[in-house]
């Protein structure tokens, strides 16, 4: 009979509690503003954080919640710009569109393995042996981090290097938060031309690692009309609010390591062809 007892009021206060969970889901229940729902259906789902947010539906959050602005999907472009702005009533602001740019074209045939890699196809592991097994320890490892965190499918490895395929780039920055190197930048479309360099050796140094790395001579500098050009930590690099594109430094270059960014797939895949260790030890990884 205790028994029983006991299971009725355990029951009783199960029901209570189940009573009063009801009445408070209903009473203290928070509304979800139906908008979250429609922006995020607008939003490519790529879930790249290029917005500043943890993916697409926090970023829908933060457009409907805090008034965050509608402009910074930058896989989406203007035109998930514009339909998120009218979905909240504003008007939309232009998209600062970026596209991604490898600063490296230390192929195949312009520099040499210091040593074979067998393991795991990574950039990220292999660059923690030594910095990697490049004799540029600023340049490319080859192994395709990049490729594999690029949802649009805009990079590819060519002749040892990453290149991007800027009609298919978004700017999402992947790949430049992958790349243990730190060898990608985002520029603006227009900008051009482009320093396709990263290692900041004195030119000897850099002349002996990669024969088409940027040598600090300055040429570029003493050629460029209007000052755009400067040479620091033995790196040119170019303010391209003052670029005209007159492609002056392109000209002087004796490394060719300032291009126009339509001629960078050219010039990797024109580079001398070499049998690339990458390759064989990233195979035998697998």
């Amino acid at each position: 009979m205790e028994v029983v007892n006991a299971v009725i009021v355990i029951s009783i206060i199960g029901l209570i509690g189940a009573i009063i969970l009801v009445f408070a889901s209903k009473f203290m229940a928070v509304q979800e503003d139906e908008r979250v729902q429609k922006v995020n259906a607008e939003l490519p789902q790529a879930n790249c954080g290029a917005c500043g947010f943890a993916g697409c539906q926090a970023y829908a959050n933060a457009i409907v919640g805090d008034d965050a602005a509608v402009n910074r999907c930058v896989p989406g472009g203007d035109a998930v710009a514009q339909k998120v702005a009218a979905i909240m009533g504003k008007e939309a602001e232009k998209v600062d569109q970026k596209i991604a740019v490898v600063s490296c074209r230390g192929t195949c045939g312009h520099t040499k393995k210091t040593f074979n890699y067998i393991g795991e196809p990574s950039c990220r592991d292999l660059a923690q042996l030594y910095g990697g097994n490049s004799s540029c320890s600023a340049g490319c490892l080859g192994l395709g981090d990049c490729v594999k965190v690029c949802q649009f499918g805009a990079l590819e490895v060519v002749n040892g290097v990453a290149v991007v395929n800027e009609e298919k780039c978004t700017g999402c920055g992947a790949c430049k938060d992958i790349c243990p190197k730190n060898l990608f930048w985002m520029k603006a479309p227009e900008d051009d031309p482009i320093v396709l360099c990263s290692n900041r050796k004195p030119g000897g140094e850099t002349k002996k690692s990669c024969d088409v790395g940027c040598i600090a001579c300055r040429k570029c500098e003493r050629a460029c009309p209007e000052g755009a050009i400067t040479v620091e930590g033995n790196l040119a690099r170019i303010d391209q609010s003052k670029c005209t594109h007159c492609h002056e430094c392109v000209a002087v270059c004796p490394s060719n390591v300032i291009q126009p960014p339509k001629q960078i797939l050219k010039v990797i895949i024109d580079a001398p062809p070499e049998t690339a260790p990458e390759k064989e030890t990233a195979e035998a990884g697998r």
